[in-house]
């Protein structure tokens, strides 16, 4: 996203002098690098703080790029009173004292939610230096995906005494540092960037060492530019925040558009809507005489059950109106309906996982969100078999379990299938109209208000009331050749 280039293009301009322009009435940093020396040696004196050991010169081979004539590098250690990981606690249900953990720890900002608590018997084992303070910086420490995260401590009034755990460390610089400017550093791509290479341990035991951190490198302004470069990163960063927001919300919409387009032209095709209705069409009575013919024809040859007759379509139940020779009737009427077979794994495996020459065997599984079918899954019936068919041309729907009605495919070929997949074979009508009809949302819709029981499904007697909108033959051609040009169109626009 351009909202986290900018922001680490920002961080990495202020970091290294560019972003605020450099004052001849600033202090010199060296002074103020005088006065934290005083300052760390008063609080050593007072016994506040420990004496630290000396920290190693900085040599030319570590100094990763150029800064201002009146910046210095120092280490990370050398600004700071207090720089330690926290200890490892003892939990107790006495919500008293809350531990941080890297999970308060997020990018997002600081927060004591998913904190622990202390068991109250073992404060006294931990000195006051260990209670965090206000702005004090905290680090996540271990740990790929979560090392190297940093956030400034936000007290809570209901929390006087809160601590650490060992995976977090405590970065508490000197008052005559900006504790904000500090963050901002460490939030830099100079350390994000190069984060895993300072970690040592294993993949998943990646450690940010307290050592490697005390002797991070960190350019030093003047204070007063560190105020000037907070300044201007709070109000850019806040800017950029904003824009974030904005990918962020276009990038779903995005995302979500192509989806939204294909149901918008699928209920636009069977509203009569997508294509224009032709004189010269048949009329559709005529298609549904040859269909009942067809039925009748089945039924004598045994091919087909005869079928209890559906109720007739009440005006009530129409949900649009339609084209003048378009006509409302159920599903059933213009299809056969069935499911398939269902099969388990030592089936599979005993009587089915050496057969070469077969009907390849789709479960749910093997039709996928985008209307595809794998069809060489390496499972096959033989051809002599009592399994139920599903006919090149019929149309596949999963109607049980969480995809059910969201997964549909178009069979090139004939197969047997699942037990959760419903073949719907078209009868004297365009076969791929069915295949459309069954994912517009007039369809979907229905399906849904018709699902029943724990994992969710809707039973064959349920799917064959459901009503469709049906045109005349040629119409039903016209709209599928419209819809195979503008669904492939919209599939091209999937990010």
């Amino acid at each position: 996203m351009l909202a986290d280039k900018l922001r680490k293009s920002v961080l990495q301009s202020a970091i290294q002098g560019k972003l605020t322009e450099q004052l001849a009435t600033d202090d010199n940093v060296e002074d103020l690098l005088q006065a934290i020396k005083k300052e760390k040696a008063l609080l050593i004196k007072e016994k506040k703080i420990k004496k630290q050991k000396p920290l190693p010169e900085i040599t030319e081979d570590e100094i990763p790029f150029a800064i201002p004539e009146n910046w210095k590098w120092v280490r990370l250690d050398d600004i700071c009173v207090y720089l330690q990981r926290g200890k490892s606690p003892i939990y107790s249900d006495i919500k008293k004292y809350p531990v941080v953990s890297q999970k308060c720890n997020q990018w997002s900002g600081f927060t004591l939610e998913p904190a622990k608590y202390l068991a109250p018997e073992v404060l006294e084992k931990y000195s006051d230096e260990r209670y965090l303070k206000k702005h004090d910086i905290l680090i996540n420490s271990t740990g790929l995906g979560t090392v190297g995260r940093v956030c400034l401590f936000k007290t809570d009034s209901k929390y006087p005494i809160v601590v650490a755990d060992s995976h977090v460390t405590v970065v508490r610089s000197t008052r005559l540092i900006s504790e904000i400017y500090i963050k901002y550093f460490l939030s830099s791509p100079h350390i994000q960037d190069n984060i895993e290479d300072m970690c040592s341990g294993s993949t998943k035991q990646k450690e940010l060492a307290l050592n490697t951190i005390k002797n991070l490198l960190i350019p030093l302004p003047p204070l007063a530019e560190q105020k000037r470069i907070v300044e201007k990163l709070d109000n850019v960063l806040a800017n950029i925040e904003k824009l974030k927001s904005s990918e962020e919300k276009l990038s779903i919409l995005q995302k979500n558009f192509p989806d939204k387009l294909k149901k918008s032209i699928l209920q636009s095709a069977i509203q009569g809507k997508l294509t224009e209705q032709l004189a010269t069409d048949d009329n559709v009575e005529d298609l549904l005489q040859a269909i009942k013919e067809e039925k009748e024809r089945l039924i004598k040859e045994k091919k087909i059950k005869k079928q209890k007759p559906l109720p007739e379509i009440t005006e009530d139940e129409i949900p649009f109106t339609i084209p003048e020779n378009w006509k409302w009737i159920r599903i059933n009427d213009v299809s056969s309906i069935y499911t398939g077979n269902s099969i388990n794994a030592k089936e599979k495996e005993l009587k089915y996982s050496n057969v070469k020459q077969g009907y390849n065997y789709i479960a749910t599984k093997d039709v996928d969100f985008n209307n595809c079918i794998l069809y060489e899954n390496g499972v096959k019936i033989p051809f002599e078999t009592n399994f139920k068919i599903a006919k090149k041309g019929a149309t596949l729907m999963c109607i049980e379990g969480g995809s059910a009605g969201r997964k549909v495919g178009f069979l090139k070929e004939d197969v047997c299938f699942g037990n959760k997949l419903c073949s719907f074979n078209p009868m004297k009508i365009y076969d791929r109209y069915i295949f459309y009809v069954v994912q517009a949302p007039l369809f979907i819709n229905n399906f849904k208000i018709n699902m029943t029981g724990i994992i969710g499904g809707v039973s064959i007697n349920k799917l064959k009331m459901i009503l469709i909108p049906l045109p005349p033959l040629a119409e039903q051609k016209r709209i599928v050749e419209k819809l195979d040009k503008l669904l492939a169109d919209i599939e091209e626009l999937k990010i």
